[in-house]
């Protein structure tokens, strides 16, 4: 039965680039949480929505114009710096704007439209084995920044003051991590739609972060449970036709509300 699955190019496809991005998505979503960054990712994906719609427009990859947009407006909030994002009446208006912009560059455009649609609910099955690759070495460049980075990150993260007393560059430190979270918004798109990025980018960190309190340990849980709602997505979603995204969201949550309700008991047993 798994061979019939993995027999069709479209099943290799998804399971190659959902895989990878499942594991970057887990990674980085611990140190969004941590450094409350949440807000952000949705940020990102709307903003990136519309940079896909030019691109259709302009007869470009959907991938490249989603790309440009996000890591953009990321290099853009570096500067201005994210209190003025975290304002809920900025945060709105930017969202109208590049939603606004996003419907407009659809209307306008002639082709391609339903690969832009795919952006907003998802299309796993719809990736194709250059995109995958696309997908993969974006990712595969985002863990890499990260493991050399990792320790002035998590330094910056858990400890700000310290860091810059430390004499780290921190301004540095932050505008890089919104450069790869742009990146990890740019893959979790691809599989979840700009709809339901949080679903792998937040739901996975927050279970983990009910399960351990180390930092690494977190991470490879964070992975692990992201991997464990994709390809139980991709199984089901390839069994009944029906949207893997919501099977992915599904699992996501049903881990969530195990992992709560673990610490919970946990914590209780402890005060007793």
């Amino acid at each position: 039965m798994l061979v019939d699955i993995f027999a069709y190019p479209f099943m290799q496809n998804a399971f190659l680039a959902g895989s990878i991005v499942a594991i970057l998505a887990g990674v980085v979503g611990v140190f969004v949480i941590a450094r409350g960054l949440s807000f952000i990712t949705h940020t990102f994906a709307d903003i990136g929505f519309s940079g896909a719609a030019m691109a259709v427009y302009l007869g470009w990859n959907p991938l490249y114009g989603f790309l440009l947009f996000t890591v953009s407006s990321a290099m853009v909030l570096a500067q201005l710096g994210l209190k003025v994002f975290r304002r809920d009446v900025a945060n709105g208006v930017v969202l109208s704007f590049f939603l606004g912009l996003g419907i407009l560059f659809l209307s306008l455009a002639t082709k391609q439209v339903s690969s832009v649609i795919n952006l907003l609910f998802g299309s796993i099955f719809g990736i194709s084995r250059s995109q995958a690759y696309e997908l993969m070495g974006l990712s595969a460049a985002v863990l890499v920044v990260l493991f050399l980075g990792y320790r002035m990150l998590l330094f910056d993260t858990f400890d700000p003051a310290g860091a810059e007393a430390k004499g780290l560059p921190v301004r540095m430190i932050s505008t890089v991590f919104l450069f790869l979270l742009s990146i990890t918004v740019v893959g979790a798109a691809q599989l979840m739609g700009t709809l339901l990025v949080f679903t792998l980018t937040i739901i996975p960190a927050a279970s983990a972060r009910h399960l351990t309190h180390r930092v690494p340990r977190m991470m490879l849980y964070a992975a692990f449970l992201a991997l464990i709602g994709v390809w139980v997505g991709l199984f089901l979603g390839y069994y009944t036709n029906a949207p893997v995204t919501f099977y992915i969201a599904t699992v996501e949550t049903l881990i969530y509300v195990a992992a709560t309700t673990y610490q919970k008991i946990r914590n209780r047993r402890i005060s007793l």
